[in-house]
């Protein structure tokens, strides 16, 4: 074939492949690549971009037209081991005026083990440094030798904060309410325990705790359209979750799932899967997508994903497009699929995009719209 012919065709197949792959799915534009293992970002208020968490210690600051910046300094020591490190950043719902800035993350205590903590700094107006952090929470005991820690925060509209927290692979330890492992809890924006938390007062038990029976919280969001608060939640192998929590309620873990153990037996603990005095998950996947980082889509720009729900799925690395009507879910399918890459956050910005972060040693921050 003539060398001016195989360009032509070259081309053509170019074309070809291009229309095919935008006429398939949705459109990425990658915003950011070469971070490493980035866990969750916090949209910046004026348009002035995002806070990314990186799991080894870092927090950064990303911005359209500056790309990222250095670390932020005055972020606290992690224990970034297995699962553990940096987590989540929340903005605090006067940042405004306070310029707060909440941070989870994996702390280490003297025995070697870890569990999750929270605190709290001022951001300062060249978002070069925090100010002034403080630690408000610690999760008791420490436990964990790198597994579980949960992490995701969320402010609900009333100024309280709610903390998911992992039951550091300690499965047990999910139903004993004298300690923070598979808890859900709730503070008021100082960090102090809430007078109405339903365990406040009873001896032998944790005050700031809100719900328990969780096994290892990875998703966390307010529903706009119920006011109410959603969790999702890891199974063991099957049994992934998402969870309506609400006060004093228990959901189960591990004396109720849908799951089994990894290595293919029951959970020793396990009762069934329906037990009297737990509640049932809203949904769950008998396969275990292995979901991470949730969004409502409550935006305008697109109507076709309006009263939709997004899950980041680690396992299947794609992103689950789910459908909401009322406290009724149902799966639509996966957008991503073609990526290859663990998922790890999943946030609607305020301009109507999905933004997703992937959990890679060089991961990415993606901007995502419909086909």
């Amino acid at each position: 074939m003539p060398v001016p012919a195989r360009r032509l065709l070259l081309s053509t197949l170019m074309l070809s492949l291009s229309w095919q792959a935008s006429a398939a799915g949705e459109k990425v534009e990658v915003l950011q690549t070469k971070l490493d293992h980035p866990w969750s970002l916090a949209f910046l208020p004026e348009d002035k971009g995002m806070l990314i968490t990186l799991r080894g210690g870092q927090l950064r600051h990303w911005q359209a037209g500056k790309g990222l910046s250095d670390p932020i300094t005055g972020v606290p020591k992690v224990w970034a081991n297995g699962q553990g490190g940096l987590l989540d950043v929340v903005l605090a719902p006067d940042f405004a005026q306070s310029r707060k800035v909440w941070l989870s993350f994996a702390e280490g205590g003297s025995d070697g083990k870890a569990g999750t903590a929270v605190g709290v700094g001022r951001l300062a107006e060249d978002v070069t440094r925090l100010d002034d952090f403080k630690v408000v929470f610690r999760q008791q005991p420490k436990l964990s030798t790198g597994n579980h820690f949960g992490g995701r925060m969320v402010f609900d509209g009333n100024g309280y904060l709610f903390i998911a927290l992992g039951e550091n692979n300690q499965r047990p330890t999910a139903q004993e309410l004298d300690k923070h492992q598979g808890k859900l809890v709730r503070l008021t924006q100082d960090g102090a325990v809430p007078d109405d938390n339903p365990l406040v007062g009873k001896a032998g038990q944790r005050p700031e705790i809100w719900a328990w029976g969780i096994r290892n919280p990875q998703g966390m969001a307010m529903n706009p359209w119920s006011n109410a608060l959603w969790l999702n939640e890891h199974g063991p192998r099957g049994g992934d979750e998402i969870n309506i929590p609400q006060k004093g309620k228990n959901y189960g873990w591990p004396i109720a799932t849908w799951g089994i153990n990894y290595s293919g037996f029951a959970i020793p603990e396990a009762k069934g899967e329906i037990v009297a005095g737990t509640e049932q998950p809203a949904f769950y996947w008998k396969d275990s997508p292995a979901v991470s980082g949730m969004a409502f889509y409550n935006a305008n720009r697109f109507p076709q994903w309006k009263n939709k729900l997004f899950i980041g799925a680690l396992k299947d690395k794609n992103v689950i497009q789910m459908t909401v009507n009322g406290d009724k879910i149902s799966e639509d399918g996966r957008i991503l699929d073609d990526r290859g890459q663990r998922i790890r956050d999943v946030r609607v910005g305020p301009d109507g995009y999905l933004y997703v972060l992937t959990d890679e040693s060089d991961g990415e921050l993606l901007k995502v719209s419909p086909p």
